[in-house]
């Protein structure tokens, strides 16, 4: 079958910008500031949908639920959604400090876990990420941290490159600093804890609401200092949720699902590339559905592959 492409829901933040349009081409709505585009998701409220072929118009909800073998293959989790949740991240402002909820105490505090990759798809000279703690802080000196305003100075700073990557797991502290455009691989969740945001006002001017609680209960105190990810041959990131590989090929040279009876999710990293009939760009995101589909690099191309588990 040929690729899938979806189409992507942006969203406003007040951390964003204008990337999405100047990197990748991509018509905006309005002039407001886009964090975030949501390239491939299943929940209640936001949906992605096909933009053409067979299957334009479909939701992949109902790609999920109602042609599950014919689009997706066999031996896949019986979960009522699409258990990932894909987007591209335009970060021209930090990011709140925050922390998603470990599986354990989820649904005590009422919200998903959340696990989580970024791939360094573009970042300004001198660009930090913020994850972990720094060594020797302590939970006490934390909480006295969150009173004075100066959680930051807590937190750890990593200058990261583009074509690097990181694997954020739930429970983990962190933050997405100025300058970064992020491709972003997650569970299915949308909960996240702001424990501090830097003393600024949100979008409406207004503190942004906090969840200092919920942060305490779920960041991991013991996580220090951690730095990016060192590849596995092809695999920058592998968890109980998903797989991510970074594929690099010539002109020429050509890639497909993993596992020819399963789909995968590509995204185009660097480069241009053809599969069947579509070409795609830097910025593009498509399903290959499960068979022997072949994409073929028309230039050097950096792609990224996600797969579920086996």
């Amino acid at each position: 079958m040929e690729p899938i492409v979806f189409e992507p829901l942006y969203m406003q933040r007040v951390w964003g910008g204008r990337e999405l349009e100047t990197q990748y081409g991509r018509i905006l709505p309005d002039d407001a500031p886009y964090g975030e585009s949501w390239e491939i998701v299943d929940r209640d409220k936001e949906q992605s949908v096909v933009r053409g072929g067979p299957y334009a118009g479909k939701s992949l909800h109902e790609l999920w639920t109602g042609h599950r073998d014919e689009v997706f293959g066999g031996g896949l989790p019986d979960s009522d959604r699409f258990p990932l949740l894909i987007k591209v991240l335009d970060a021209r402002d930090d990011l709140s400090i925050q922390v998603h909820p470990p599986a354990h105490l989820a649904a005590e505090l009422g919200g998903e876990p959340k696990t989580e990759m970024w791939y360094i798809a573009g970042a300004d000279a001198g660009a930090k990420l913020y994850v972990g703690l720094k060594n020797g802080a302590t939970r006490g000196a934390f909480e006295q941290a969150i009173e004075d305003g100066t959680v930051a100075e807590c937190v750890h700073a990593i200058e990261a490159k583009a074509g690097e990557s990181i694997f954020i797991p739930s429970g983990r502290l962190h933050a997405i600093g100025a300058g970064f455009l992020i491709h972003e691989i997650q569970q299915n969740s949308d909960t996240t804890y702001r424990v501090f945001d830097w003393n600024r006002l949100g979008l409406d001017s207004k503190p942004r609401q906090l969840h200092v609680a919920e942060s305490l209960a779920s960041i991991d105190f013991e996580d220090f200092e951690p730095g990016m990810d060192e590849p596995d041959g092809t695999v920058i990131a592998e968890c109980d949720y998903f797989r991510v590989e970074k594929l690099v090929l010539g002109a020429g040279e050509s890639a497909g699902n993993r596992d020819a009876g399963r789909f995968s999710i590509f995204s185009v990293a660097e480069g241009e590339v053809t599969c069947g009939a579509s070409r795609f760009s830097k910025g593009d995101f498509f399903l290959l559905p499960q068979g022997r589909g072949e994409i073929v690099a028309e230039t050097e191309a950096v792609l990224l592959r996600t797969t579920l588990p086996s």
